[in-house]
């Protein structure tokens, strides 16, 4: 990563270790590599956009990242964003269901509906998506290391309110290999952990085809510490993992790398953010028709969410996040994301305030109704500096993709702690870059004011709201068929010991109204848990 020093006096380097110069002409997109790889939108290898009229035919799907306290607040809370216009839900667990814990495990305490939905069964999805139609707003379900089990109650609920699950549409973030780089809700070690992503890939292109059941996340890596290069990288090396470990059990390229998907990050300069998602689609392209020989078209798309880059916003000044905000949801339209999810200017203090959650929501509204960014596609295109920097990035990435390859790939690098040492001390020399000025960050080390309150609205924790999760979770573990819920338990332990897919099993287990802890003991008792290696 570049560490923010100046290699030359007078030169300007990017994130990603590219010199930027002070003018651009014709020359330079010739010698980074000239225009073989633009095409045109909605064509191969779409790095214009994956449609050919891109936000002229539809606008980008909004969808909030939202959840907290109990399945009947959040509810209330998607009826209000709904209400004011937003046209998707991203939700957001608590730590304790994020980890496999019930709300009454002791290591739980403290922690129920802090800072996202609490689960514990079937029932509280039945709660947190009571009056919402499934059909008109799409849901993606920010869960990881127990997604296998949270997707099976999206699925459960679904078809308990009549809908078709071939035909139900929805997104499970579901890549655990980025949480062994960034964010650390694990549970299981390295290679269970890419069996079970293995098991709801294939299960979902079996049994609910139109359903998204990964989306891979180079946010959290970018947020860890990696350049803007590196979070394409390592996200195409982990794509690839998962897209491996589904081809080894029968399945063709085509029956499922079409509801794979993405989340990036969009914080920095704008330039470079653009530039990534171009080059970023064009070689996620090559890699899906070249190496694995896929011929539908769609396969090869990059569909991603642009997420509101959380690690750019600062604690100082808050209310200039509103501005940050901005500009990361014209970077996300710039770069053609089918979807965005911009953080709140708060959000450096607590959870979403309902009003900073409108203010977000009417950025991108008013994108799409005033700025003029949905009348043309890829505005941006024939810049002789974009078509550079979209060359090198291309190359960039393409460079840090065979390096984790001749390391070992990326499976194993993540098992040895590699990758997560390499980006937590990038993580550190950026600090240190920010602490020192060398980096310049506005509220920061550029135009600070002496603190004043911030006009921030803090989300409060109520003992009371995680006692309440518990009755509730009491009240059903009362009234369901407990012999039913045993025999449930048992095929998911056997299935995991036999090596098989868990998924059916599982997915009996939650209409059993098993609880998250439960399954999950199950799968540990086979699998194990992930103790984390150190490297210094």
């Amino acid at each position: 990563m570049n560490d923010m020093t100046r290699p030359q006096p007078g030169a300007v380097v990017n994130e990603s270790g590219i010199e930027v110069k002070p003018l651009y002409t014709a020359a330079d997109v010739e010698a980074s590599g000239g225009l073989g790889m633009i095409g045109q939108p909605g064509e191969y290898p779409y790095t214009r956009g994956i449609h050919p009229m891109m936000y002229r035919r539809r606008p980008w799907t909004m969808r909030q990242y939202t959840g907290f306290g109990n399945a009947a607040d959040t509810n209330r809370r998607f009826k209000y964003l709904i209400a004011n216009g937003q046209t998707g839900l991203n939700v957001a667990f608590d730590l304790p269901t994020q980890i496999g814990l019930d709300s009454d495990d002791p290591l739980a305490e403290g922690e129920v509906g802090r800072v996202g939905m609490a689960v514990d069964t079937l029932e509280d999805f039945e709660t947190a998506f009571e009056g919402i139609d499934l059909d008109a707003i799409t849901v993606s379900l920010t869960i990881n290391g127990a997604a296998a089990i949270l997707i099976a109650m999206y699925l459960a609920m679904a078809e308990k309110r009549g809908y078709d699950v071939k035909k139900l549409r929805g997104t499970a973030q579901n890549d655990i290999l980025k949480e062994f780089i960034g964010r650390g809700t694990w549970i299981f070690p390295v290679e269970p952990s890419v069996k079970l992503v293995g098991d709801t890939i294939e299960y979902c292109a079996r049994h609910a085809p139109k359903y998204t059941p990964v989306s891979v996340c180079g946010y959290h890596i970018r947020e860890s510490g990696a350049t803007p290069a590196q979070e394409m990288a390592f996200a195409f090396c982990i794509a690839k993992a998962y897209a491996d470990e589904t081809i080894r059990r029968g399945l063709a390229i085509d029956e499922f790398a079409g509801r794979l998907s993405y989340n990036f990050n969009v914080f920095g300069n704008i330039f470079e953010q653009v530039a990534k998602f171009r080059a970023g689609r064009a070689l996620w392209a090559k890699i899906v028709k070249e190496h694995y020989g896929a011929t539908d078209p769609q396969s090869m798309w990059l569909r991603m969410i642009a997420g509101g880059g959380g690690g750019g916003l600062t604690f100082e000044q808050p209310e200039i996040n509103i501005v940050r905000g901005a500009y990361y949801a014209l970077i996300a339209a710039l770069s053609g994301a089918q979807t965005m999810a911009l953080c709140c200017y708060d959000e450096a203090y607590t959870i979403p305030s309902e009003y900073a959650q409108r203010i977000s929501l009417r950025t991108m509204q008013l994108l799409i109704d005033e700025m003029g960014l949905t009348e043309t596609v890829d505005p941006l295109g024939g810049s002789w500096y974009v078509e550079t920097l979209t060359n090198q990035m291309r190359a960039k990435m393409e460079e840090i993709m065979a390096d984790a390859d001749a390391r070992g790939g990326i499976v194993k690098l993540v098992a040895e702690g590699a990758v997560q040492a390499q980006v937590s001390a990038q993580a550190y020399a950026m600090q240190r870059a920010i602490e020192e000025g060398r980096f310049p960050k506005t509220g920061v080390n550029r135009h600070r004011i002496e603190e004043e309150a911030p006009h921030v609205e803090l989300h409060p924790y109520r003992e009371e709201d995680a006692r309440a999760q518990i009755a509730a979770l009491d009240r059903v573990r009362a009234r369901r068929d407990a012999g039913r819920v045993k025999q449930a338990l048992a095929q998911v332990r056997a299935d995991a010991q036999a090596g098989a897919n868990v998924m059916p099993a599982i997915v009996g287990a939650v209409k059993a109204y098993a609880t998250v802890g439960e399954i999950m003991r199950e799968l540990v008792g086979v699998y194990g848990r992930y103790r984390e290696p150190i490297r210094f």
